[in-house]
């Protein structure tokens, strides 16, 4: 028996919260997240997600053609030069371009959050952001907040808190989570960190657990500072 599923002598798999099949889901996010939160799914999905989590090299695109721009993003540490359309949203270029498909494709209206990341360690919603407007810009999404094998202290406290259901909108709060814990004019209380992630839908309903995540994950980075 693999050691993401356990017996309690009825017969009948349970599913470990811990297992490191989970563990590399969160740090990749790699899978579409559509698929049933079972046991199995949940197993095929983290080792789907798994190679998504492997270093993307340095892209040149060379000379832009007509009725492109050339740009420079730095995403999770790594420079790349683009060319683009004028209208190339940030979200497709990173998922299509560099494959970066951990942040997700939601409402595509800045509606749901399941597209956030950090530019220059701000969260957006990069489905309402042209590519081209972020030339010279750092840029991180959840393939970039862990280091190596340690995981990021909100990844970590997602996923000990299991603050996620299908998984789909995980990536966005997590990056939104992290925004909001490095900003001092948010306070620190419940009800502000609601308020503050309340561009984030979970349309599982998980919102107890991520706000318990959340605030775990507070003390875990004061107590790292």
């Amino acid at each position: 028996m693999s050691d993401h599923h356990k017996g309690d002598g009825s017969g009948v798999e349970t599913f470990d919260a811990r297992s490191p099949s989970r563990r590399r889901f969160l740090k990749s996010m790699g899978a579409s997240g559509l698929a049933a939160a079972t046991a199995p799914a949940w197993a095929q999905i983290a080792q789907a997600g798994q190679s998504q989590a492997e270093p993307v090299e340095p892209r040149d695109d060379g000379a832009p053609a007509e009725g492109e721009q050339q740009i420079r993003l730095t995403v999770n540490g790594v420079e790349h030069t683009l060319n683009v359309t004028p209208n190339a949203v940030l979200l497709d270029v990173l998922r299509d371009r560099l494959e970066l498909t951990g942040t997700k494709k939601g409402c595509d209206q800045g509606q749901c959050g399941a597209c956030t990341l950090l530019v220059n360690d701000t969260a957006i919603n990069s489905c309402l952001s042209l590519a081209v407007s972020h030339d010279g810009d750092e840029i991180t999404t959840i393939e970039g907040l862990s280091n190596g094998d340690d995981l990021h202290p909100v990844q970590a406290a997602f996923w000990e808190h299991d603050a996620y259901q299908c998984g789909y909108c995980t990536s966005g709060q997590i990056m939104s989570a992290v925004a909001i814990l490095n900003d001092d004019n948010i306070g620190s209380d419940d009800a502000s960190v609601r308020e503050a992630m309340s561009g984030n839908i979970c349309r599982c309903g998980a919102y107890k657990n991520i706000l318990a995540a959340v605030q775990d994950a507070r003390g875990r980075m004061k107590g790292a500072s």
